[in-house]
């Protein structure tokens, strides 16, 4: 078996994979070091064949999550790299190694799960957007503060209090403070709405939208195009790899 790793700006998300195989994915949120229930958990773990890993988490966290693999396992972890021509997908971008491994992940493995144009959104501590095409071509993408980030700019410096919602009954607020927590759902939905169609007109055929990321589930409530749930969608492009 092999230990996949998923290392965001905020949460650390694995999955033993077996045989190509997924187990169910596990999140924990990292702050720069590896919480005491995620160290209790690979404490019970069965010593992995494996360790692969996506870093976007900087390189405190992935020292740190080296010293964990010494510790328990005695196992250097290999950190996956953006390529720009691998796996049926082509980076549009001129410097792949600009190209957050994340994104490239969730391509590839969207791009295997699925036939047509893409696509993919990650709401996560960014929501990033990346088109692409059925043979794998990638367009590019657009790239938008999450929605913690959203509130906390707007809300920084007031005495405005700070509101909670995970759905919308309503794309609009009879509030100030449920204004500002339904405008951070509301806009990075509209600008995935927006290239939807902007990709549907380009192809003649509507893409299939993957939402994944820790924020994923904030979005569906208030999105108007079918999308895909994928949770673990870095992880199974990781698991491409192994």
């Amino acid at each position: 078996m092999d230990l996949l790793i998923d290392v965001g700006n905020t949460n650390l998300k694995w999955a033993i994979c077996e045989s190509g195989r997924l187990r169910e994915m596990q999140t924990v949120r990292h702050h720069g070091g590896l919480p005491i229930d995620l160290h209790a958990a690979w404490e019970r773990l069965t010593p992995p064949q494996g360790i692969l890993v996506s870093n976007v988490g900087g390189t405190e966290t992935a020292e740190t999550l080296k010293r964990a693999c010494r510790y328990y396992w005695d196992r250097e972890p290999s950190f996956a790299a953006t390529e720009s021509n691998a796996y049926g997908v082509k980076i549009a971008y001129e410097r792949p190694e600009r190209f957050g491994v994340d994104r490239w992940l969730a391509l590839i493995a969207a791009h295997r799960a699925c036939e047509g144009p893409l696509l993919v959104v990650d709401a996560g501590t960014a929501v990033t957007y990346d088109l692409m095409l059925g043979d794998g071509r990638h367009l590019g993408g657009l790239i938008l503060p999450g929605v913690e980030i959203m509130r906390d700019v707007l809300l920084r410096g007031t005495h405005i209090p700070r509101v909670e919602m995970q759905e919308l009954a309503d794309a609009w607020a009879t509030d100030t403070e449920t204004a500002i927590a339904a405008g951070s759902i509301q806009a990075p939905a509209a600008l995935a709405e927006r290239l939807f169609d902007m990709l549907t007109d380009q192809t003649s055929v509507a893409p299939t939208c993957v939402l994944t990321g820790g924020d994923a589930k904030r979005l569906i409530s208030a999105l108007r195009r079918p999308v895909r749930h994928r949770p673990d969608l870095v992880l199974q492009g990781l698991a491409l790899l192994t």
